[in-house]
């Protein structure tokens, strides 16, 4: 829409307005590209140290996520995050506060995570917790980023079942319940 209006007015009106159109339409490509970013929201029916545990202990996270992890809730610590041969990488923390928040810093993952934040914010809820997921900092929308925004819902859940049930589900098996 932008082009043709502006390929329309730079004959009329000339070559400012054209070099005003170009911005605008530069500035519409940048407003899209800041916000290749994944998010989720969960209620889980439980209380928010239950969840903290969840999402910020080597043991909660490989209930659901990792098949084995190294993780220190505190900001600047390294976490090593294991997903299997050839998939050993690590975050670091940048923001941690006890049954309120945590996020990671992807510091030497895939490419396309690499410099990532990973990240959940903890609230209280009527039926239990909300936990607003966040994965943002992602630098185009590839099959990467289509994949891992599908794995995250299905992780996210196992997440949720594990904190409410106590379920577990084998880590080869988590994408395909």
């Amino acid at each position: 829409m932008y082009y043709y209006y502006c390929n329309l007015k730079k004959e009329r009106a000339g070559i400012s307005l054209a070099l005003l159109c170009k911005i605008m339409l530069l500035l519409s490509f940048l407003k899209f590209a800041a916000m290749i970013d994944i998010y989720h929201d969960l209620v889980i029916k439980s209380s928010p140290d239950k969840v903290f545990a969840g999402i910020s202990t080597s043991e909660g996270l490989d209930s659901w996520w990792t098949k084995s992890s190294e993780v220190s809730a505190e900001v600047g610590a390294v976490c090593t995050l294991n997903f299997g041969p050839g998939y050993v990488w690590n975050a670091l923390v940048t923001k941690c506060e006890t049954d309120k928040i945590f996020e990671l810093q992807m510091t030497d993952a895939d490419p396309d995570w690499t410099g990532t934040l990973v990240g959940f914010k903890i609230s209280p809820a009527n039926a239990g917790t909300l936990l607003s997921f966040y994965h943002t900092g992602w630098h185009e929308i590839n099959a990467g980023y289509k994949f891992s925004s599908y794995c995250w819902a299905m992780y996210l859940r196992i997440l949720k079942r594990n904190v409410e049930f106590g379920e577990e589900v084998a880590y080869e098996k988590r994408l395909s319940v």
